[in-house]
């Protein structure tokens, strides 16, 4: 028996040896090859910037390579100069100096499009349209977008002259400006809609969005008891993955797991739970998603939907599982780097990418639906992963006529509210405004000799048979009557103004109601034709489809 005991020690040891050889040879054969592959690349970097026929930008030729290393692994692992921490810093805390506007191309000059209310753009009065000229006496003309942005940046109090051009007004305005602290809200809007559901909009992920949704919430209960409750998660593309913890568990009884955290290294291997009494764990919720919805929202309304605590409304979101931790680099840099993918509470991880299986081309296909495997909720409903977070009740995404989407591409819509706005010192509140018939007249007058040609699919189409006949030598025997029905076409594309009207007057009212109520006022002015909405009240005052959903008795939609 002692002789056996001897015997196995001494295989344990022998294997516990090897497993530590192994591991020793592993690690030092890894450390030799990065040490290899640095030294080859900077002594490739030293030769080139030497020897190049031309003179090089060290930093630019850094850089590229930098990038270029990053993107064979994933779009979200990125390097982050000092130049750049302050976009950074906006990301993660909304937070940043300078005017609070959104600004965007026009031609050779960078205009506003849209000012943040109550911040240095909005208190000195610059408006949607307005054409910046010059920052103290240097000319912006043909400078891009980001440019025009870090020039408007900096730290809070200082100041700068800006001179703009404005629809309606013969000379430049000069403005002097001083540059604030601009903290953007994740919760723009919130309020009770008829039939006391309440609604809240949430647009990001800051280090203040939890504090911000449940303000929105204690000040709606406050006011009336709430039959049910709208989160509106659409286009937000997430942020800080504890804030949509934080977020989840307003809703959600203390103890329960929301999302799990498994990396490569062991530390990232992490479960956060709801850990704080929750606000309301009671009161019906409906989660509205799209495609733009991603990584945090998808904590959300994913925890929300294994839990079967939330009918999720919309379509299949972004599918974003990838966690990302910034690591310090030299010179105040950093690199934000992926290290773990997260898993919701029925354990399925919702990436929709493969990032680590590259097709031979480089690209990056996603999961087919017939890769992926079930998973189940709390109470039973069927669930799948790999492709984003699918709605129990899925609707179409709004998809405006081909002229609308031409007005708006072609910035006539936008045109159009700047010459409104410049016209009209106020309108009625956000909810209350619509335009007359005289605006609509007024708006097909400013029509023309405007550009906003489109193609239709039937257009599209005739072009198609008249190639293919040309190469047939069929044309000849058809060119009449298919000049007579492009003609035809024509006439029908001259009245689809008044085809679409409804939807073209829609448009332009949210537009106009931006120049004077900001970001509340566009989302206020949608609501009442806003279908996901609309959808979502009906489906929390009907008690009993609500309870059906999240039991399981409806079939989940793909």
């Amino acid at each position: 028996m002692l002789h056996v005991l001897r015997r196995f020690r001494l295989q344990l040891i022998v294997l516990a040896t090897v497993t530590v050889s192994f591991i020793s040879y592993s690690f030092v054969d890894e450390y030799f090859e990065v040490s290899k592959q640095l030294d080859i690349f900077s002594t490739l970097y030293r030769e080139v910037n030497l020897h190049y026929v031309d003179r090089t930008d060290p930093g630019k030729l850094m850089k590229t390579g930098i990038d270029a290393m990053l993107e064979t692994l994933d779009p979200y692992t990125t390097f982050i100069p000092e130049s750049d921490i302050e976009d950074y810093r906006f990301m993660t805390t909304g937070q940043y100096g300078g005017i609070g506007a959104l600004v965007r191309q026009k031609g050779d000059y960078v205009v506003i499009s849209e000012p943040y209310e109550g911040f240095p753009a909005q208190k000195n009065d610059l408006r949607a349209g307005d054409e910046l000229i010059d920052i103290d006496g240097k000319s912006l003309k043909g400078k891009r977008t980001d440019e025009v942005s870090r020039l408007l940046k900096g730290a809070p109090g200082t100041s700068f002259k800006l001179t703009i051009r404005r629809e309606g007004l013969s000379t430049p305005l000069e403005k002097q400006v001083v540059r604030a602290e601009i903290k953007v809200k994740c919760v723009p809007y919130y309020t009770v809609l008829k039939d006391s559901i309440g609604y809240i909009k949430l647009t990001g992920f800051t280090d203040q969005a939890t504090i911000e949704v449940a303000a929105a919430l204690k000040s709606m209960k406050e006011k009336l008891p709430l039959k049910g409750l709208i989160l509106d998660l659409r286009g937000n593309p997430g942020g800080l993955l504890q804030e949509a913890v934080n977020i989840s568990n307003l809703f959600l009884p203390r103890g329960e797991d929301i999302v799990s955290t498994k990396g490569r290294m062991q530390e990232m291997d992490k479960t956060y739970k709801a850990v704080a009494p929750p606000m309301d764990d009671q009161v019906p919720l409906a989660v509205l998603v799209n495609s733009g919805s991603a990584s945090a929202s998808e904590i959300v309304s994913g925890s929300l939907q294994d839990l079967d605590r939330a009918v999720i409304i919309g379509q299949r979101t972004y599918g974003k599982g990838l966690v990302q931790t910034t690591r310090p680099l030299s010179y105040n840099s950093q690199l934000k780097v992926t290290t773990a993918k997260y898993y919701i509470p029925s354990g399925r991880c919702i990436q929709a990418l493969d990032y680590s299986n590259r097709n031979d081309d480089g690209s990056v296909g996603k999961i087919p639906d017939s890769l992926m495997h079930e998973f189940k909720t709390k109470g039973g409903r069927t669930v799948l992963d790999g492709g984003g977070i699918l709605p129990d009740i899925k609707t179409d995404t709004r998809k405006y006529s081909n002229i609308t989407s031409s007005l708006i591409t072609k910035n006539i819509v936008f045109d159009f509210a700047t010459r409104y706005r410049t016209l009209h010192d106020s309108v009625p509140v956000a909810a209350a405004f619509e335009l007359s018939e005289k605006d609509w007249t007024d708006f097909l007058a400013f029509l023309k000799n405007k550009e906003y040609e489109y193609s239709t699919k039937s257009e599209k189409s005739l072009d198609e048979m008249k190639k293919n006949a040309v190469e047939e030598n069929y044309f000849n025997t058809i060119e009449k009557e298919y000049l007579a029905l492009k003609e035809k076409l024509v006439d029908d594309k001259q009245s689809d103004l008044e085809k679409n009207k409804v939807e073209i007057l829609q448009v332009l009212e949210e537009e106009i109601i931006t120049r004077y109520y900001f970001q509340t006022g566009r989302t206020a002015a949608g609501l009442d034709h806003d279908q996901e909405v609309l959808t979502a009240r009906d489906v929390l005052l009907q008690n009993d489809r609500y309870r059906s959903i999240l039991s399981g008795v409806s079939v989940l939609q793909k």
